[in-house]
């Protein structure tokens, strides 16, 4: 029987939720309750949301919640993208979360 820990697409999105935060962790501190909270905030509302949709009984439901985790995804990216900008983060590290995003996309 297929649990929430054995579904690929929350394990993956929870791999990238840890990164972000850890990533976040590294912003000045005069980010903590602007930029660090809000990508903290939309890297762990894509699980959470997963993890919602996965509960609900009638399909429909379910994929509604997938789109929410999916606005959360491109919410998230874009505040590395706001990261990347203001030099928090190197272009490099943005590439690798840029993969990542588009990887959960498809799934």
């Amino acid at each position: 029987m297929q649990t929430l820990d054995t579904l690929e697409v929350y394990l993956l999105a929870k791999e990238y939720r840890r990164d972000v935060v850890r990533t976040a962790n590294t912003f000045p501190k005069e980010e903590k309750f602007l930029l660090t909270a809000q990508i903290k905030d939309s890297a762990r509302s894509i699980t959470a949301n997963i993890a919602e949709g996965y509960g609900r009984y009638h399909y429909q439901e379910a994929i509604q919640f997938c789109r929410i985790a999916r606005g959360s995804l491109l919410e998230t990216y874009d505040h590395l993208s706001s990261a990347l900008d203001e030099g928090y983060i190197p272009e490099s590290l943005f590439g690798t979360f840029k993969e990542r995003q588009e990887s959960l996309l498809k799934k």
